[in-house]
């Protein structure tokens, strides 16, 4: 039952945040997000569209969710539009897909997602990461790592592996691509900076 909800509010969050804001005022958007949520029900062939949605994209990990909510919270205005510490989150959880998912393709020896099933060190790790960046502030990582970390204690997926609630393909690409895009950015503007006292000094 709780994959199947997850399926629909992942459906409806997904589209939300991918749809322009088309100049909608709160109110709005919010009947946009209900809409998409009953649309989710919607029934094609034997199964409903989150359904359909979720044959291709497995169920979302726990930090997926949160930061989706995050990010629709922001689009209704109930967040402010920046957060301190987003660029983190997204280096944070770029970094656990450059290390989960290439062992996982065989690309490497080592097998982290094994650990995933006896997890006590992973745990251990994970809490001083949390403690760290609540140290430095950066609350939206430590509410996404907390999530997973209680939600796997809880058990409230079918899964029993501590990684599937940390974090996901679908995540995990998304902060690559996130952090690629920012790094190219940096290094173009970087780029013209440098540019820029050369052809001061040849004028």
């Amino acid at each position: 039952m709780i994959s199947l909800w997850q399926a629909h509010a992942s459906f409806a969050m997904i589209i939300f945040l991918i749809l322009p804001a088309f100049g909608l005022n709160r109110g709005w958007r919010i009947a946009l997000l209900l809409a998409l949520l009953a649309a989710s029900f919607i029934p094609l062939g034997e199964v409903s569209l989150a359904a359909y949605l979720r044959s291709y994209i497995d169920d979302l990990a726990i930090t997926s969710l949160v930061f989706m909510g995050w990010g629709c919270l922001r689009r209704l205005g109930v967040l402010p539009p920046a957060q301190k510490g987003y660029v983190g989150v997204l280096i944070l959880f770029a970094a656990m897909a450059l290390v989960l998912y290439p062992a996982t393709l065989g690309l490497s020896d080592l097998d982290p997602y094994r650990r995933g099933f006896s997890p006590r060190p992973l745990l251990f790790v994970v809490a001083l990461l949390t403690l760290s960046l609540f140290y430095l502030r950066n609350y939206l990582a430590v509410v996404l790592l907390t999530s997973a970390t209680l939600a796997f204690i809880a058990g409230i997926k079918p899964s029993h592996n501590y990684w599937d609630y940390l974090i996901d393909p679908l995540l995990g690409l998304y902060c690559c691509l996130a952090v690629l895009v920012m790094a190219t950015r940096w290094a173009y503007r970087r780029l013209i900076t440098l540019r820029r006292p050369m052809s001061n000094r040849s004028v």
